[in-house]
């Protein structure tokens, strides 16, 4: 699978104009073997319990130059469980019905696949950016 965008939020930036810059946007550590990427999922109850191996904290230093979001590496805390071979970024409103799916990234220059072993887990993203529009 290739880094995408979910086809609802695809649907939600053309027609809404979602504000990613005023919005809480986090990251969660995906264990594959539990989750299969599909273009229907829209809201983060699509993502079974099990195959959220992490949440990240709010992502920081958001920025949108070029059409590319990107934004500092993601910090997740204390973090044991199943391999995680994937990440996928939401829109957390409080609520997992309503907290829409952004992008799911499996591709890395480096460090993913990943093991937890009780310490933190930092992902680098691209230096082009998490995603382009």
């Amino acid at each position: 699978m290739a880094n995408v965008l979910y086809s609802q939020f695809k649907e939600d930036i053309l027609s809404a104009g979602y504000d990613l810059s005023s919005v809480t946007v986090k990251a969660i550590l995906v264990d594959t073997n539990d989750y299969t990427f599909s273009a229907a999922h829209d809201d983060l109850v699509d993502v079974a319990a099990g195959a959220r191996v992490a949440t990240s904290g709010a992502l920081a230093s958001k920025t949108f130059t070029g059409g590319a979001f990107d934004a500092a590496d993601t910090v997740f805390s204390t973090v044991s469980g199943d391999v995680s071979e994937a990440v996928i970024l939401y829109v957390d409103t409080g609520v997992e019905a309503t907290s829409r799916l952004i992008c799911y990234v499996d591709t890395f220059s480096a460090g993913m696949p990943v093991t937890p072993i009780g310490g933190n887990i930092t992902v680098q993203w691209d230096a082009s950016g998490i995603f382009t529009l």
